[in-house]
């Protein structure tokens, strides 16, 4: 098949094609609910791997493995017949030819024909206009950006074992996470943790839990989307966990020695991003209406207005309940993207009428370290250990596939009773940057 044919094999079969762009939750979701669709599903991802996004930030501090909480996403064509996969970019979108432009490696750019398109291509870390920062503190939305800040976190204690500097010590042992949300919580109390449990004892000539921790957020408090409450009970037990907070103050600087928030200069090696997100580039290919954030705004059948058979779902899409919109979060990506699917299989089948989308709020949750938690479910509030409980069970059932869910029950269990982290690897460069660095070492 040359680069200028589909993709799929639509005009052989003469069946409609359902392309999803994105496979993520709101992708995945929507490819399943079409599995006894007549019709072809083309899922198309630059990434060949589902990620189970919500326990991210414990690769990025060693709790878990990189495949512990991904799947390949070529599972799908083994138990759904009417779905192919396509590792590729989307680089083009047109409405009036009803076609993309897909960039594959190795193959070029290809043309798919659909007749109907779901958009899930989520979103992707923001730098505020500052993307400078970028090279000097990772974000966490891929699992390259996980295995990087590991690298730095863990890189950051042996330099600082071998130090006899206590300015370089302390640059060193300085650890910032910019941004209070769930996210920017979730890896401030796990790094808490880390240093105050799991590395103890790895430095004969370093004490670990000597280490600073600040969590940096420019509103009034953390987890503004939680409960003021709840928000409380958080910043309370992140003080036990001895992480500082800096709120009120956004990062004016970032550089490879450290940061200005608030108009002062801090020393710190170790700048972790979890501050915001922005649209997938996808989204522009549109053309369609966006919010102040960049997220398509659809109406009550996520479909984008205006258009015929054009869907944009989860993060992507800007979904209101009320007068207000849906967050960003896994649950809402989940019942829009497999609400979409379902409803384009009710066409195909000759439904012509469906039920708007309807959200069903099962609860934020937001674990803060061990034992203890947050939940909320509208005017419902509960925060502790039961909480913890309960966000445990719910990641384990929704870790996207069995032996997922064992190994990480296993490391979970091994490692509330030890608190030891196995996953605590810092991974060699590829062979071409050693030999340079070797020569340089050599020359110096």
């Amino acid at each position: 098949m040359s680069s200028s044919d589909q993709i799929t094999q639509q005009a052989a079969t003469g069946k409609s094609v359902v392309a999803i762009i994105g496979g993520g939750f709101a992708g995945i979701n929507a490819a399943r609910a079409l599995k006894h669709a007549d019709a072809e599903i083309v899922l198309i991802d630059r990434r060949n791997h589902h990620l189970f996004q919500p326990l991210l930030y414990q690769v990025e501090t060693a709790v878990v493995s990189p495949a512990d909480i991904a799947a390949p996403l070529r599972q799908l064509e083994e138990k759904q017949k009417n779905a192919t996969v396509v590792l590729g970019e989307v680089t083009g979108v047109n409405l009036a030819s009803r076609t993309l432009k897909i960039f594959t490696e190795g193959s070029g750019t290809r043309t798919l024909r659909f007749d109907y398109l779901i958009v899930a291509a989520g979103m992707q870390s923001s730098y505020f206009g500052h993307d400078e920062f970028a090279q000097f503190a990772p974000c966490l939305k891929t699992l390259t950006d996980a295995e990087a800040m590991r690298t730095k976190i863990l890189r950051a204690f042996e330099i600082a074992a071998l130090t006899d500097d206590p300015a370089e010590r302390s640059k060193y042992l300085t650890f910032a996470v910019v941004g209070g949300g769930a996210t920017g919580v979730e890896l401030a109390a796990s790094l808490g943790t880390m240093v105050r449990d799991t590395l103890q004892g790895d430095f004969r000539h370093l004490d670990p839990s000597q280490a600073k921790i600040m969590l940096i957020e420019g509103g009034k408090r953390i987890l503004p989307s939680f409960h003021e409450t709840l928000s409380t009970k958080v910043a309370n037990h992140l003080e036990s966990l001895r992480v500082e907070l800096k709120l009120g103050s956004n990062v004016e600087h970032i550089d490879e020695n450290g940061f200005v928030v608030g108009g002062n200069r801090i020393a710190c090696a170790t700048v972790l991003w979890a501050a915001g997100v922005s649209p997938s580039p996808v989204l522009k290919l549109l053309g369609a209406q966006t919010d102040r954030g960049g997220r398509v705004i659809v109406d009550d059948q996520m479909r984008v207005p205006n258009t015929q058979g054009v869907f944009v779902v989860g993060d992507a899409a800007n979904i209101t309940r009320g007068d207000r919109p849906l967050p960003g979060v896994a649950q809402v990506a989940i019942q829009s993207g497999a609400y979409a699917g379902r409803l384009i299989a009710g066409e195909l089948s000759g439904q012509k009428t469906a039920k708007a989308f309807s959200y069903f709020n099962k609860g934020n949750l937001a674990v803060v370290g061990k034992n203890f938690a947050v939940l909320e479910r509208d005017n419902f509030h509960m925060s502790g250990f039961l909480a913890w409980l309960v966000w445990a069970v719910v990641h384990l059932a929704f870790l996207p596939q069995l032996q997922n869910r064992l190994r990480v029950e296993i490391q979970w269990v091994y490692s509330y009773i030890t608190g030891s982290r196995g996953a605590r690897i810092i991974p060699e460069a590829p062979t071409e940057q050693r030999v340079r660095s070797e020569k340089k070492a050599k020359a110096a």
